[in-house]
């Protein structure tokens, strides 16, 4: 299984993103539906993430804050659609500020990703839905590839670090 490589293609006005990693599917899932988990790894290398809000159920709301080393901050705010323990997570993502208040002008997502168990791991396949090609490009042009390739290298390296606590 290659670990650590992410896949990355366009598909109309989607995103896909795809890794596999050496967990199960069920371990997997629960990286990204409980915030002490994914406090550990979400956000690219170097970032910090504060979850101030995480309902994992429809309608919920997971309310979050990135912070780069020289303090710089990226809040958001996801709206669950459907959740399906381990297979699948819904959620509409937008740019928020600190009170979970959208931010005007920049994409609001649609993002599916599916958990397919894979062997002893799992394949994570995320769908990031635009309204338009220029909102596509857009993020693609702010570096949402590279900041999931390393948000990713930083689940496996959490995912190790807890293998080890064991």
């Amino acid at each position: 299984m290659s670990a650590n490589k992410v896949s990355s293609k366009v598909e109309g006005l989607e995103l896909i993103l795809e890794r596999s990693f050496e967990a199960s599917r069920e371990r997997i899932f629960s990286m990204f539906t409980e915030p002490d988990h994914i406090a550990r790894w979400w956000g690219p290398t170097g970032w910090d993430t504060t979850v101030y809000k995480m309902e994992v159920e429809p309608g919920g709301i997971w309310h979050y804050c990135m912070r780069s080393p020289e303090g710089q901050e990226a809040w958001g705010k996801a709206v669950y659609r459907e959740i399906e323990p381990p297979n699948r997570l819904v959620y509409v993502d937008t740019f928020s500020d600190e009170q979970e208040n959208e931010v005007e002008g920049l994409p609001t997502m649609l993002i599916t990703t599916d958990f397919f168990a894979e062997g002893t791991g799992c394949k994570v396949v995320s769908a990031t839905k635009f309204d338009s090609e220029k909102e596509l490009e857009s993020v693609i042009e702010m570096g949402a590839v590279e900041g999931m390739t390393q948000t990713y290298d930083r689940l496996e390296e959490y995912l190790k670090e807890l293998q080890q606590e064991k």
